[in-house]
């Protein structure tokens, strides 16, 4: 991306699939408890929507319960302040922006929330039998999902 060029990352589309993504889990945010908990549901909105859920699936991540532990929460698990969908939106479109994308698609909201929860989604991701690196891999070799703007 050019550093001298201002970017409008908001006049970006969201595809269906992010939007819905991204709505989902926006209002799941109320209800979580840490950040762990936040990143185990961007992970279950993630599964069913968009490339990044063709790949969570062709994994074999399933729709598993949340598994957030019952202990006390670390200070790095106490669920980010703000509206941090608002803020994965934003990361995603400037991701989406970067690569020229007509639109955000689930795969830049994914990269956009492995920066926000980095550990947290990967251990999301173990619970439910798949890596980081399984999940990136499966996204390059999948070009049967295009996201189209909403």
């Amino acid at each position: 991306m050019d550093p001298f060029r201002m970017e409008d990352h908001s006049s970006l589309p969201l595809s269906q699939d992010a939007a819905l993504v991204a709505v989902l889990s926006g209002t799941a945010m109320a209800f979580a408890h840490s950040a762990e908990d936040q990143a185990e549901r961007w992970l279950r909105a993630l599964r069913l929507h968009g490339r990044v859920g063709s790949a969570l699936q062709a994994l074999g991540v399933g729709e598993a319960p949340l598994m957030t532990r019952a202990e006390p929460l670390a200070p790095e698990q106490a669920a980010p302040s703000g509206d941090v969908a608002q803020k994965a939106v934003e990361r995603a479109g400037e991701l989406a922006c970067d690569r020229d994308a007509p639109c955000v698609g689930t795969t830049d909201l994914l990269f956009a929330l492995l920066e926000i929860y980095g550990g947290l989604l990967d251990r999301a991701l173990y619970v439910r039998g798949a890596s980081r690196e399984e999940l990136v891999e499966c996204l390059a070799t999948r070009d049967d999902f295009l996201e189209i703007p909403s």
